[in-house]
C-alpha cells in the first residue's frame, strides 16, 4: 500500500482550482485518456505574469493533488519563473509522492511547458521519435530502453524497472510485456562470459533484494527451527540484524549468521555482504 502525505490526502479530497478558464492566454495538454491519466492546465497571463491557472484532470488521486498543487505554485509568477517549475519542486511541494507516481508530477510540469508555448504562440516541444518497439505507451517507453536498463543497471524484476523508468506505472496493461522482456536479457546475460548484469547495485536495489531474501529464504528457514530474524539497518555493505525467537539464545547462532544468513546474502546480493548481529 503506498503512503501518502497529508498535504497529498489534502489537495486530492479537496482539490483546488478544479476547472476551466474559457479565454485562457496558454493551454496546455498531455496524457491519454485511454492510459487512465491526463491533464489540461489553462493559464491566464498579464504584464508577463500568470494571474490565474485552472486545471482539468482524468486520473488518480496523486494526479489531481500535483495538478491542483502546479497551479497554486505557478500563480502570482513570471512566465519566466514558471518554466524554471520541475516535476521535483511539484514533489517536494506535495512532501513527497511514492514512486510509482512521481509520474504525475511530471505530467503536470510537462503541461506548464505546453500551456506557456501555447502562450508564446509556439508550438510545443516535440520529443525525438524513441527507437525501439513502444512497449509502456503511457510513459513512451521503449524496448530498448527496457533491455539497457536489465543490462547497464542490473535490474532484475518488475517493481525496480517501474521504479527506475515508469514503465507500467499508469495503466499496468504493459506489465507482463516488460516481465517477458526482463526474463529474456536476465536468460542472455547467465550465457555470456562478461557478465553483463553483474553491475553494482544501487543503494535503493540493494535494500530491496536483501529486504526480499531474508523474507523469502532465510526468514522460513529459521521458522522451521522456531527462530526469526528482523532487519535492522543497512550501511553499504554492511548488513545488522537481530535474531529472534529460539535463534536468540542459540549457541550456534554466530554459526547461523555467518554460515546460513552471511552466505545467503552474498549469493544473492552481493559478495561483500557482512553481517552485524544487534
Amino acid at each position: 500500500m503506498w503512503e501518502y502525505t497529508e498535504k497529498v490526502k489534502d489537495l486530492y479530497t479537496n482539490p483546488i482550482n478544479v476547472g476551466k478558464i474559457e479565454d485562457a492566454d496558454g493551454v496546455g495538454y498531455v496524457g491519454s485518456v485511454v492510459c487512465g491519466d491526463a491533464l489540461t492546465l489553462y493559464i491566464k497571463v498579464a504584464d508577463g505574469v500568470i494571474t490565474d491557472a485552472k486545471f482539468e484532470t482524468f486520473g488518480c488521486g496523486s494526479a489531481i493533488a500535483s495538478s491542483s498543487a502546479l497551479t497554486e505554485m505557478v500563480k502570482g509568477k513570471t512566465i519566466e519563473e514558471a518554466e524554471k517549475i520541475t516535476n521535483q519542486d511539484i514533489v517536494e511541494y506535495l512532501g513527497g509522492l511514492p514512486d510509482q507516481k512521481i509520474h504525475c508530477s511530471v505530467m503536470g510540469s510537462e503541461a506548464l511547458t505546453n500551456a506557456i508555448a501555447d502562450y508564446r504562440g509556439e508550438k510545443p516541444p516535440v520529443e525525438d521519435e524513441p527507437s525501439g518497439e513502444i512497449i509502456c505507451h503511457c510513459m513512451n517507453i521503449t524496448d530498448i530502453a527496457i533491455r539497457e536498463a536489465v543490462h547497464t543497471k542490473g535490474i532484475t524484476n518488475i517493481d525496480d524497472m517501474m521504479e527506475l523508468t515508469g514503465a507500467g506505472t499508469v495503466c499496468g496493461t504493459c506489465i507482463p510485456k516488460i516481465e517477458d522482456i526482463i526474463e529474456e536479457e536476465r536468460g542472455r546475460c547467465s550465457t555470456k562470459s562478461d557478465r553483463c548484469c553483474d553491475e553494482p547495485l544501487t543503494t535503493l536495489q540493494k535494500i530491496k533484494k536483501v529486504e526480499e531474501v531474508i523474507n523469502n529464504v532465510i526468514r522460513p528457514g529459521l521458522k522451521r527451527d522456531g527462530g526469526d530474524i528482523e532487519l535492522i539497518d543497512i550501511n553499504g555493505d554492511e548488513v545488522s540484524v537481530r535474531l529472534m525467537g529460539a535463534c536468540s539464545h542459540c549457541m550456534t547462532a554466530s554459526m547461523t549468521l555467518e554460515n546460513f544468513v552471511q552466505e545467503e546474502l552474498r549469493k544473492s546480493v552481493s559478495k561483500n555482504i557482512v553481517i552485524k548481529h544487534v
